[in-house]
């Protein structure tokens, strides 16, 4: 099995025993706290078997640094959006798994088991094309960033809220939106897994700057990211540059 395979594989085995954990008639705040710990377990155990030499960046696990020096890093967020798991029976929330390979990302998988769907890096889902007539921006519906509806007012675009992030970058290649744009604040487990997937189907994504998102650093913390059609990225960017302006004015 191949990396990317491996991704789906394990995106996929993490998101069923989710599932079976969510069945249960558990309180909100254990729910979310089981299933984070069941499904990093897992993820954890078959990384273990499966690529033993590889280091593992995990939002669940004490980072220890040492995937620093490593040549290939597996970047996992083993439940995403564990608001919208607790709530039963929404479908938005989602298993990441990517991997890191010398400076790039080279695999990757995104599971929405409540939905059974999975978008992968093994089999690139084919992308919207053609710019719209309004775009649709994803967005989150507990906490919207002010900065987003700002933005949506600088392109009269329609938002469009949903849960986790790897939800929200997907809804770009299933055509459910024209892009995410967020700058809240997020790690590298947040973005790695949909980036991944949504740049092999040839979306555009970048930080709300225009550089290039980079993984496996010391500090996690990557706060900003853009996916888009690639049609619309230069509007975009170009929006965002003078929403970003207006704001510190």
């Amino acid at each position: 099995m191949d990396d990317a395979e491996l991704a789906r594989e394990l995106a996929d085995h993490a998101g069923r025993l989710l599932v079976e954990v969510r069945d249960g008639s558990l309180p909100a705040a254990d729910l979310k706290a089981l299933g984070d710990s069941r499904s990093n377990a897992l993820l954890i155990e078959r990384l273990a078997q499966e690529r033993p030499d590889d280091a593992v960046l995990s939002e669940e696990e004490k980072d220890d640094h040492s995937r620093l020096s490593a040549s290939r890093c597996w970047i996992i967020d083993p439940l995403d959006g564990t608001r919208e798991y607790s709530e039963v029976p929404r479908d938005d929330w989602a298993v990441h798994v990517a991997l890191w390979q010398d400076g790039e990302l080279v695999a990757g998988a995104v599971a929405l088991p409540a939905r059974g769907v999975t978008f992968g890096t093994d089999r690139p889902h084919p992308r919207p094309t053609g710019t719209p007539e309004r775009i649709r921006l994803a967005v989150s519906r507990s906490r919207p960033p002010a900065f987003v509806t700002a933005l949506a007012q600088t392109l009269d675009a329609e938002l469009v809220p949903m849960g986790s992030a790897g939800v929200k970058a997907t809804a770009v290649l299933d055509d459910t939106v024209d892009a995410y744009v967020h700058a809240g604040g997020q790690y590298e487990w947040d973005s790695a897994a949909p980036v991944a997937v949504c740049a092999a189907s040839g979306l555009h994504t970048s930080r709300i700057d225009g550089s290039p998102l980079v993984y496996n650093q010391s500090d996690p913390l990557l706060p900003d990211l853009l996916v888009c059609r690639p049609e619309i990225a230069e509007q975009l960017l170009q929006a965002i540059a003078s929403t970003s302006m207006e704001a510190s004015a």
